[in-house]
């Protein structure tokens, strides 16, 4: 499958956020390769957003990343527990990113369910199937993302994007997850997800 160009991250966060549904999460690891579906993504829209971590153009060591160039990794630590993964859009000095929310597993189950709970794929519960990667902490964890590669090039080898399956499906608008501080913009509908996918973290009412 085709990996996705630069090109394609130097656009608005709410065009990218969208159009990464349905593609491939790709973490390769000493020649191990794990892959999963994109299925719900945040868009997160920089000086103007009051729940981007680059609102008004706060710039600080963590956040950095996001002012280079699109098609990079932002990684944070989160309730001093989870990791989360961004990919930075847009040019130089405009930080937009798109927040991945949860993805489908499709290859290396056994080493994300490893990551994730210890045990092979096949030994999982049903609740731990499908809890294996329907959310960023949970995702970063099953992928083994971390720190390291915060500022990778999501267009390299070790972590990036391919094109998925032609499949057709509905995508769902609905108010992002964990930004109740951030005023009006709690309130816009700037989460997409596939509607009807198990692994979607919070499906609207």
């Amino acid at each position: 499958m085709s990996l996705l160009n630069r090109k394609f991250y130097n656009r608005d966060s709410l065009i990218v956020a969208k159009e990464l549904l349905g593609k491939l999460l790709v973490r390769e690891i000493d020649g191990q390769k794990i892959s999963a579906k994109i299925v719900e993504t945040e868009a997160y829209m920089g000086f103007r957003d009051k729940a981007a971590h680059s609102y008004g153009g706060r710039r600080t060591q963590r956040v950095e990343v996001m002012y280079g160039g699109p098609g990079f990794a932002y990684v944070f630590f989160v309730y001093g527990m989870h990791y989360c993964f961004n990919v930075v859009t847009r040019e130089e000095e405009n930080p937009q990113a798109v927040l991945i929310r949860a993805v489908e597993p499709i290859e290396g189950l056994d080493i994300m369910a490893q990551n994730r709970f210890g045990k092979s794929y096949s030994k999982l519960s049903k609740s731990q199937m499908k809890n294996l990667t329907n959310g960023p902490g949970k995702l970063c964890r099953a992928l083994s993302i971390d720190k390291n590669l915060n500022g990778e090039d999501v267009c390299g080898s070790k972590l990036y994007v391919e094109e998925g399956e032609n499949e057709k499906f509905s995508i769902v608008s609905a108010k992002r997850i964990g930004v109740d501080y951030a005023e009006e913009a709690k309130d816009y509908l700037w989460r997409f997800y596939i509607k009807d996918n198990t692994y979607v973290s919070v499906k609207s009412l």
